[in-house]
């Protein structure tokens, strides 16, 4: 197999990466478990050393780890992953106590601390409890702890669950405002096809997060362990570069693979963020997961959005989708069905539905009083 470049103008990887002072590590349930088959000590315990140099470099890391479940099942001697929520919930928790024990050793042997962190939507979906994850975070890499993340897989439900752990690093990334996000996998890194198929498949070395001919390479899950697969990292590579982090996805089988990276070798797929900086605000706003309403607009409405960067008027709405409450988050949707924006709304649904093509002053006449002449203020709107 060859390897290919998408993106031949991005800039060098050695300066890109010889940037970067504080970043996130994500593994996989396959990696941890050695496919299901328990904890692959071994593999855990070249991480930690391989972090424990990065340490020695001056880099901040946070490690992002799969495996509670995949752990638990080997424990209770269960087969296949199963499906109901609670059996899910009770193989979390038997296996969460082998996971932190385990990276606890491996990180002690370098003189270092773990600390655990479960985490579940609500708790960034919660603006209070977003800045409490990002304080707690901070502290404990400014007290050179490790901490080792995970979702809180005992509590949440299906309804309220990041999905995959790939999507939770690229919103740790965010959170911290991490320079990188390292998603190790199997695989080398992504494919411009699927390489356990096709025989000639190249490696895509390097491009641009986000980009949409990265989704069409991206194949579905490949492990009855995990629960994502490469698309769901291309679309984390995506969700990390709104912050301004850049992505790399790399296997998590070749020794030495964390500190190869950092010294910009081409170790997997580099995809480079090409975005600012958003604002925290708007960052936490960008990463919500779940909307509670949707707001179908006209085309002058998406011009001003974004083009002129001006607040979402009511009379440039078209539909209203969802039950809200008035500060919930929405999302802003252009007639090709493409979300553009997200942000906090300034009324209900009902009312929303009432004032649809209104002049902002025409509002009062049609509710019989007016909180806000925007439905949502651009202060609290942020572009996708």
């Amino acid at each position: 197999m060859s390897d290919s470049s998408v993106a031949e103008t991005e800039p060098d990887v050695s300066r890109v990466l010889g940037r970067v002072r504080r970043l996130v590590v994500k593994v996989g349930s396959g990696l941890v478990t050695d496919e299901g088959r328990g904890l692959d000590r071994a593999a855990m315990a070249r991480w930690a050393e391989e972090i424990a140099a990065l340490k020695h470099l001056g880099k901040e890391v946070v490690l992002v780890s799969s495996g509670a479940i995949a752990e638990g099942m080997q424990r209770l001697q269960w087969k296949k992953r199963p499906v109901a929520v609670h059996d899910l919930q009770a193989a979390a928790a038997v296996g969460q106590m082998g996971l932190v024990q385990a990276y606890e050793s491996c990180f002690r042997q370098h003189g270092l601390h773990a600390a655990q962190i479960l985490l579940t939507h609500d708790d960034l979906a919660n603006r209070k409890r977003y800045l409490n994850a990002r304080s707690t975070l901070r502290t404990l890499l400014e007290l050179n702890v490790i901490p080792v993340i995970n979702e809180n897989d005992t509590v949440v439900t299906n309804e309220i669950r990041f999905g995959d752990n790939d999507t939770l690093a690229a919103l740790v990334t965010n959170l911290i405002e991490a320079d990188l996000l390292v998603i190790l996998t199997d695989q080398r890194g992504l494919y411009d096809s699927d390489p356990r198929k096709n025989s000639e498949a190249k490696l895509v070395i390097q491009a641009r997060a986000g980009g949409r001919e990265l989704e069409k390479m991206a194949g579905g899950t490949g492990s009855e362990i995990g629960s994502g697969g490469m698309l769901t990292k291309i679309l984390a590579a995506k969700r990390a570069a709104r912050s301004g982090a850049h992505t790399v996805i790399a296997s998590g089988r070749e020794p030495g693979v964390l500190l190869r990276i950092m010294r910009g070798e081409c170790a997997g797929t580099l995809l480079v963020a090409q975005t600012l900086t958003l604002a925290a605000r708007k960052q936490w706003l960008a990463d919500h997961l779940q909307v509670r309403g949707k707001l179908a607009l006209d085309e002058g409405a998406v011009r001003a959005l974004r083009d002129d960067g001006k607040s979402l008027l009511p009379i440039g709405v078209i539909a209203c989708d969802g039950e809200f409450d008035r500060g919930a988050v929405v999302s802003c949707m252009a007639a090709d069905g493409s979300e553009i924006a997200r942000g906090l709304v300034n009324y209900n649904s009902a009312e929303t539905k009432q004032i649809l093509r209104c002049p902002s002053q025409e509002i009062e006449a049609r509710l019989g009083y007016i909180d806000d002449s925007e439905l949502i203020h651009r202060d609290n709107l942020v572009l996708l």
